[in-house]
């Protein structure tokens, strides 16, 4: 069932919202405040979630607040990749989330935390233990990214590319499952965490993984997912027929979808980071979104999830 709709993501970072467009994120304010609208009006109790910020910044939350934003949405969320990217250690998430948690009345949600392989295998293993150990209980979702690898031959979504130099080829990295389906060490020591960690995983349109994905995730015990529906996607032949199926086979987990992505010719600038030219056309992809997923009897409720004894030879590295 879907648990919460997250009103996009990353605002604060360029490779998701055009910085220099909306410096002062006046336009992303109102398209906030016009999704959150949108959003109570066609479901009243279903929690809106603050795109997660990255960085991890107390002086966005504070903008948002006194651009009311806060007043149209009933989750704050944040993202942390301390091993890869974030100018900070592994063992500050307690004080990361704490920070962000006394700014606002509100929950605060790691709807993104992850490793990258990138370097060792054993990194990101150990690092989905200690992840572990520092967030449960500290925040009331915590979603790992990912589940599967970027496949290689696909661009991550950031607007710094290989200018990162190694940096950008860690996005490559960051899945428990290889591009191929074939295990890392990181899976099992995931398993062992679920259902406390979620998972957060993107589906590509039309994307070849998303069955296997399903399995994968029941198997391992996951029941929070954090996954999305792009506006920019909407426009594409047969949108609605992809997003049927999409919701459909996750419809036995409890969901944040999240809403994001401007279509180039609805943008003021011809990029998916562009702030539209019509926040209003935003707000209604999203309502009908929820009307659509939320409150449709194409989605049921979950029950418990089964969780199966894992196979250890088949999970070993290189199966």
């Amino acid at each position: 069932m879907i648990e919460a709709a997250k009103i996009w993501n990353e605002p604060n970072n360029k490779s998701h919202w055009d910085l220099q467009l909306d410096p002062g994120w006046e336009k992303f304010a109102e398209l906030a405040i016009a999704a959150g609208k949108a959003i109570h009006a066609v479901h009243p109790t279903l929690p809106r979630v603050l795109g997660g910020i990255s960085p991890i910044d107390p002086s966005f939350i504070e903008n948002m607040k006194a651009q009311r934003v806060l007043e149209h949405v009933d989750v704050v969320a944040v993202h942390g990749f301390p091993l890869d990217w974030n100018l900070w250690q592994i063992d500050e998430w307690p004080d990361k989330v704490a920070q962000i948690q006394s700014l606002v009345p509100l929950p605060v949600w790691v709807t993104e935390v992850g490793v990258s392989s990138f370097g060792a295998e054993e990194v990101q293993a150990w690092g989905v233990d200690r992840t572990a150990e520092l967030l449960i209980g500290r925040s009331p979702r915590i979603h790992w990214y990912s589940l599967y690898d970027l496949p290689m031959a696909w661009e991550a979504t950031t607007r710094h590319k290989e200018a990162e130099g190694s940096s950008y080829y860690r996005h490559f990295h960051m899945g428990l499952l290889r591009e191929d389906g074939t295990p890392k060490l990181a899976l099992e020591r995931f398993a062992q965490h679920t259902p406390q960690l979620g998972l957060c995983q993107w589906f590509h349109f039309e994307d070849h993984r998303l069955d296997e994905a399903v399995r994968w995730m029941k198997r391992l015990g996951v029941r929070h997912l954090r996954t999305g529906l792009s506006w920019a996607d909407s426009f594409r032949p047969n949108a609605l027929d992809w997003f049927d199926r999409q919701m459909d086979a996750i419809a036995d987990f409890d969901t944040t979808l999240t809403f994001c992505f401007t279509p180039e010719h609805r943008g003021l600038l011809a990029h998916h980071t562009s702030a539209p030219q019509v926040s209003a056309e935003f707000a209604e992809f999203c309502a009908a979104m929820v009307e659509r997923y939320a409150g449709s009897s194409r989605m049921h409720a979950a029950g418990p999830l089964s969780r199966p004894a894992l196979d250890l030879p088949a999970l070993a590295v290189g199966s």
